[in-house]
Order: C-alpha cells, then sequence, then structure tokens
C-alpha cells in the first residue's frame, strides 16, 4: 500500500479546509476519492472545486461501505462523531476525527472501545499539540527540568466571539446542537495540551456561567478548580466575552516554572530545588538563584496538515502518532467534569460518573432551542486555531 484513499463526512467550514489541502497535494500519500453531505449546496461545492472524479454521498454508510476508501476523516457536527467512527471501525477503516472526539465520554468509550476491536489507526485532530512552543515545554517537563510539577494556570480568554457568530449557525450554542458552549466548541485543544503536559486531575471544580455575554443557552465563561493525587493543583480560565483577552499558559515545579504567552516560551530556572532550599536555608526571606531561559521552540508548526500527513504514515509506515485518537476522551473528561461539578454545584472525582452527566446533559437538551434561521454565514477561519498569539 503506498497510498491512502480517504473520504470525509462533512464538508462544512473545517471539512472544506482539509478537503482542499489534500486536492492540492499537501499531505503525500493521501489521496481524496469521497466525500459525504447531506447539504445539496455544500456536494455542488464539493463537485466544482475538489475535482469531478470525487464520488459524492449523502448517507455517511454509503460512502463506507463503498469499497472507494481506506479511512475516513470526520468533520461533522460533534454528537454524530462517534457514530460515524463506530461505523467505520466496523467496516475495517482508519478513523481520524476532528476534535471534540464526542460530547460527553459515555459514548467516547464506545468509540475507544470499536477502536481496539478493529486493530486500524485513529487520530484526533489535536493540531495543538504541533505547536513548537508546546513541544518545547512538553519535553522540558518530561525531561523533569521543572522539577515535581505543582500548579498550572491557564488564562485562555482570547477566544472572543460576537453575536453573530453565534448566529451564524441554528446548530450553535445549543444544548441539543453543539453539546455545550465554550469548553466543547473553542476550548478542546486547550483541554487536551492541560492534560498532555500537566496530567489527568483527580478532583474538578467547576464554574460555568450560561449567556453571560451572548443571547445563548449554553456556557461562555468558565473557571475551574482542579486537584491532583500529588497535591498539585490547576486553574483554567475561559470565556468568549472579553476583549482583549489574554492566552498565557503557566506551569510552575519544584525546579521553576514555564510561562507560554504572546508567542515566548521562558523558562525560570532555579539552581537548587524550592522544596530543599525551603527546609535547608537559614534565610527567612531568601530564595533560591534562577536563571531566566527563552526557549526556543521545537521544530516548526505543521497544524492540521502535520496531523493529517502523520495519520497517513502511521497508516503506510506505522508512524506513531501525535495525537491518538484514544487520548481524545481525556480532555473531554475534564470538560464534562467542569460541566457536572457546575450543574450539580459541588466537586466531582474523576473519572467522572459518566450516567449522571449524561442524564443531566439530557435534561439540558430536552429544554433545548434549536434556532430555526441562520441569520449570516461564516466561513472566514482566521483565528479559530488560537494559535497565534497577536497584538495589533
Amino acid at each position: 500500500m503506498n497510498e491512502v484513499r480517504i473520504g470525509i463526512v462533512g464538508i462544512g467550514n473545517m471539512g472544506s479546509v482539509h478537503a482542499k489541502n489534500i486536492v492540492d497535494g499537501k499531505i503525500q500519500g493521501l489521496k481524496l476519492t469521497a466525500v459525504c453531505d447531506i447539504d445539496a449546496h455544500k456536494r455542488t461545492w464539493a463537485k466544482e472545486n475538489l475535482g469531478e472524479e470525487i464520488a459524492l454521498f449523502t448517507d455517511y454508510k454509503e460512502m463506507i461501505k463503498s469499497g472507494y476508501i481506506d479511512a475516513v476523516l470526520i468533520a461533522t457536527p460533534h454528537y454524530i462523531h462517534p457514530d460515524i467512527a463506530i461505523y467505520g471501525f466496523s467496516k475495517g477503516l482508519h478513523v481520524l476525527t476532528e476534535k471534540p472526539a464526542g460530547v460527553y465520554t459515555k459514548q467516547v468509550e464506545a468509540m475507544n472501545a470499536a477502536a481496539k476491536e478493529a486493530g486500524t489507526v485513529f487520530g484526533v485532530v489535536y493540531n495543538q499539540r504541533t505547536n513548537p512552543l508546546y513541544k518545547a515545554l512538553k519535553k522540558l517537563i518530561d525531561e523533569g527540568k521543572l522539577g515535581e510539577l505543582k500548579r498550572c494556570v491557564w488564562i485562555i480568554t482570547n477566544w472572543y466571539r460576537t453575536q453573530a457568530y453565534y448566529d451564524s449557525g441554528s446548530w450553535r450554542a445549543t444544548w441539543a446542537g453543539e453539546g455545550g458552549g465554550v469548553l466543547i466548541n473553542q476550548c478542546p485543544h486547550n483541554l487536551d495540551l492541560w492534560q498532555w503536559l500537566f496530567g489527568m486531575p483527580s478532583k474538578v471544580t467547576g464554574f460555568t456561567a450560561i449567556g453571560k455575554y451572548h443571547h445563548i443557552e449554553v456556557e461562555d465563561d468558565v473557571t475551574a478548580y482542579a486537584e491532583y493525587d500529588n497535591g498539585a493543583t490547576a486553574v483554567f480560565i475561559t470565556t468568549t466575552g472579553e476583549c482583549p483577552g489574554t492566552n498565557r499558559l503557566e506551569i510552575s515545579g519544584d525546579r521553576g516554572k514555564a510561562v507560554i504567552e504572546e508567542g515566548v516560551l521562558k523558562f525560570y530556572e532555579l539552581e537548587q530545588g524550592e522544596r530543599e532550599y525551603c527546609f535547608t536555608s537559614q534565610e527567612g526571606f531568601g530564595s533560591p538563584k534562577m536563571n531566566v531561559h527563552n526557549v526556543e521552540g521545537e521544530g516548526i508548526e505543521t497544524g492540521h496538515n502535520g496531523i493529517l500527513q502523520n495519520f497517513t504514515n502511521a497508516i503506510l509506515y506505522g508512524e506513531k502518532l501525535i495525537a491518538p485518537g484514544e487520548e481524545a476522551i481525556r480532555g473531554l473528561t475534564i470538560s464534562n467534569a467542569i460541566h457536572l461539578s457546575s450543574w450539580l454545584g459541588q466537586s466531582v472525582e474523576l473519572p467522572i460518573n459518566a450516567d449522571l452527566y449524561l442524564e443531566k446533559l439530557q435534561e439540558k437538551i430536552a429544554d433545548s432551542k434549536v434556532k430555526p434561521e441562520v441569520t449570516s454565514k461564516i466561513s472566514d477561519l482566521q483565528g479559530t486555531y488560537n494559535s497565534r498569539w497577536d497584538v495589533r
């Protein structure tokens, strides 16, 4: 096998970007052979922009059974990601899914089980794992340069969105259509990076504000506090209602701290571990000597195409996945925990009670008001990935 034939389900904003990149030859060894969308206008766009030879489908099951594809890329609304993936696995296909893998952990657990049974390649488009600064930070942590980790604080409030954005789709910012707000739409990358860098917490306390800054039925302002078995803690603050926003990640450990902000990674390295210094120093107001380093990023940012190339290489050559699909449940678990804690008004331990979460979510869905009209169309994706630090 020297080429992977892929089909895309969902030719909306993200699916169309992937499709064009593949057709334009930006991913070596990957060929687009089919697309599926229930929207006739999108299929017409696909025919006009992707080539006459691309097979068009309205039913993802028909596309998966067609024999035209070896792998499927899922770029549909969140709720049906697991259904498509599970069906793809049942037919022996490789699967790459957009984030989030699903809306609630119970459905993603089923997806992971199907992937394990199929034994095919399963990836998730966590393209921020290719960001050179996050890669460099992970290397610092993995090499023990920060020592035992103490605290993670991420203020990620530069996800500013207008009411027009939320009015651009009938499914947007609804429990029935999207399954949540800023946590499930804007922050899956951040939640994944949180656990990728700092690990999974054991307890979460979440506070979510519904429609605080917009006319929406889901959360647009979140503060979460997490606890770890070793005593470490984390704070996560996000919103789509602040301008100008902040994107600052700070991770502290026994040997110093690392900060990413405005495109720069700084490492404040202590010459002696803080715990050792605390109990051996005779100076009441002293502190360990410190050196400050500007750390260069690891490699270049390859973004979405890097994930697609890695997925293709994993199929063709057995390359290790940057973002294994099975890991997608981790960030989603934190997201669900924040929601559940806020709904219950109490801290929740991880792993969460998946059945209770689904019960509470279904109550939200029952009262959800999917908007019948779409007032505008948002197709410019500039600024949606939050991989830049722009100061204008």
